[in-house]
C-alpha cells in the first residue's frame, strides 16, 4: 500500500477494510513520547533482570515499578530509586494482573506501556510504536517479543548495563538444544508478520510481556482472577468493545526464556490451564481444531469463486489449501489435545498401528520445523516440540477437568471456508 494522505471518505472506508482484513498494514510516523506514556513494570524479586530492564528503559519516560510481594523488597526499592522510577509495594503477591491494575489506578498519562521485568526493550521502542495511536480506533499495539540472544534482534546491547551486576545464567546467549529450540518456538514470539489481532483471525492474541495500551480503553483493567491468560482476555475484551489491536514486529523486545527443559514445560503447562477460564469468558473464541469442510461446502465455495470470475484452476488450488490446513489442524489436535483418545484408538487396533499413528502425528511438526528455519536439527526440534505440546495439552486437560469446562477439548466446524483457511486452532495458538 502506498504511503500518503487519504482525503476521501470512500478511500478511508476501503483503507479501513484493508487494514482490518490484514491485506494492508499501517506505517505510523515516529512520534516523540514526551509525557504521553507511563511504563509499568510488575516484578516479584528477580533483581538482576529488573536492573537490566530499568537500565534499558532509562529515564526518558515516567516509570512505575510494582513490587508484587517480593521476598527482598529492599533490593527492588533500591533499584527503583537508582533508576528514578516510582515504586508501588504490594505486601502480598497477587499476580501480574493485580500488579498492573494497581499501577493503572495511579497514573494519568494517555498511554501505558506494560513491560515484564525479564524483558529488555530497544532504545526507541516507544517512539516507534506510539504513532499507531494516531488512529483513534487503536487501543493497543504489541512489539515482537523474542528470546534473549536470538539472531538479528533489535535490542539494546549488553554494554553499559554490566554495572548492575552479572547477567542471569539463562540470558548469556545459551547455545544448547533447548535454547535453539526456544529461539524458533517461544510461546511469546508471535512471528515476523504484522497483523491485526482479533479472535478468529490469523493472529488471535499478543502477550502482555510488552504491550502499549491506550489507558482510556482499559478502564476495566486486567482480570485478577486469571493467573494465566489475562493478556488474551484483555485483547479479546478490547476487540469486543470495538477497539483495534495491532501487532508490529518491526520493534523487537528481548525476553529471558526458561533456563531448563523442566522450567519450559512447567510454563507451557501453566499456559494451558487458562484455556477453560478463557472459554467460559469468551464462548466460541477457542478452537481446539477445525474440521475439514464437507464436499458440499467445497462445491459451493468453488461455485461462488467461479461467479466472481476466479479461474477454475485457482479456485481448485484455494479449495485444496483450505482442506490441507483443516486436515493438518485436525492431525495436530489428534497429537495434542486429542492425544488420549488417539492413543486409546491406536491401542485398540493393535500395537502395529502405533508407529503409523506416530508418523502421521509427526507430519505437522515436521512441516512447522521446515518453515521456521530453526538452527536445530529436525529430530531434536521435533522431539522438543512434541513434549512441549504435550505439556500444554496436559495443562488444558487439567484446567478443563478442574472447572468442568469441556469446550476447549472439542474440535468444531469452521464458520465457512474463509474461516477454515484463516483461523488457527487453539493447538496452533499454543506454539
Amino acid at each position: 500500500m502506498q504511503e500518503g494522505r487519504i482525503d476521501s471518505q470512500p478511500a478511508r472506508v476501503l483503507g479501513r477494510r484493508l487494514l482490518d482484513a490484514g491485506v494492508a498494514h499501517p506505517r505510523p510516523v515516529t512520534r516523540d513520547v514526551d509525557d504521553r506514556v507511563t511504563v509499568v513494570i510488575p516484578v516479584r524479586d528477580r533483581p538482576e533482570q529488573l536492573a537490566r530492564c530499568l537500565a534499558a528503559v532509562g529515564r526518558r519516560s515516567c516509570t512505575i515499578v510494582v513490587d508484587d510481594g517480593s521476598l527482598d523488597a529492599a533490593a527492588v526499592a533500591a533499584l527503583a530509586a537508582r533508576h528514578g522510577a516510582k515504586l508501588i509495594r504490594r505486601p502480598l503477591p497477587g499476580g501480574p494482573a493485580a500488579a498492573r491494575n494497581d499501577a493503572l489506578a495511579k497514573l494519568s498519562t494517555e498511554l501505558v506501556a506494560f513491560l515484564d521485568s525479564d524483558c529488555v526493550p530497544p532504545e526507541d521502542w516507544l517512539r516507534a510504536l506510539v504513532g499507531h495511536f494516531d488512529d483513534a480506533t487503536v487501543a493497543a499495539v504489541a512489539p515482537r517479543v523474542r528470546p534473549a540472544g536470538g539472531a538479528g534482534q533489535n535490542v539494546v546491547g549488553w554494554s553499559g548495563l554490566d554495572q548492575e551486576g552479572p547477567l542471569p545464567r539463562e540470558s548469556r546467549g545459551r547455545s544448547g538444544a533447548l535454547g535453539r529450540y526456544l529461539r524458533s518456538r517461544s510461546p511469546l514470539d508471535m512471528g515476523a508478520r504484522e497483523a491485526p489481532v482479533r479472535p478468529g483471525g490469523s493472529l488471535t492474541y499478543v502477550p502482555s510481556a510488552a504491550l502499549l495500551v491506550r489507558r482510556g480503553a482499559l478502564e476495566a483493567g486486567f482480570d485478577e482472577d486469571l493467573r494465566y491468560g489475562e493478556d488474551v482476555d484483555v485483547v479479546w475484551r478490547l476487540h469486543d468493545a470495538g477497539w483495534r489491536v495491532r501487532y508490529d514486529p518491526a520493534v523487537e523486545v528481548s525476553h529471558d526464556e526458561p533456563p531448563t527443559l523442566r522450567a519450559a514445560l512447567a510454563r507451557r503447562f501453566r499456559y494451558g490451564t487458562a484455556a477453560a477460564a478463557l472459554s467460559a469468558r469468551h464462548p466460541g473464541c477457542l478452537n481446539a481444531a477445525t474440521l475439514p469442510p464437507s464436499p458440499a461446502a467445497l462445491v459451493r465455495f468453488a461455485a461462488r469463486l467461479e461467479r466472481l470470475g476466479v479461474p477454475r484452476r485457482t479456485a481448485a488450488r484455494w479449495s485444496g489449501e483450505v482442506v490441507l490446513r483443516a486436515s493438518l489442524s485436525l492431525v495436530r489436535y489428534a497429537g495434542t489435545i486429542g492425544a488420549p483418545v488417539t492413543l486409546a484408538i491406536a491401542r485398540r487396533r493393535g500395537g502395529s498401528a502405533l508407529p503409523a499413528v506416530l508418523a502421521l502425528l509427526a507430519l505437522p511438526i515436521l512441516r512447522e520445523w521446515s518453515a521456521c528455519g530453526s538452527e536445530l536439527d529436525a529430530l531434536r526440534w521435533s522431539a522438543l516440540a512434541m513434549v512441549d505440546d504435550a505439556a500444554y495439552a496436559a495443562g488444558v486437560w487439567w484446567g478443563c477437568v478442574a472447572s468442568r469446562e469441556h469446550r476447549p477439548l472439542l474440535p468444531r466446524a469452521a464458520r465457512g471456508l474463509a474461516g477454515a483457511s484463516e483461523a488457527p486452532s487453539y493447538a496452533e495458538m499454543s506454539k
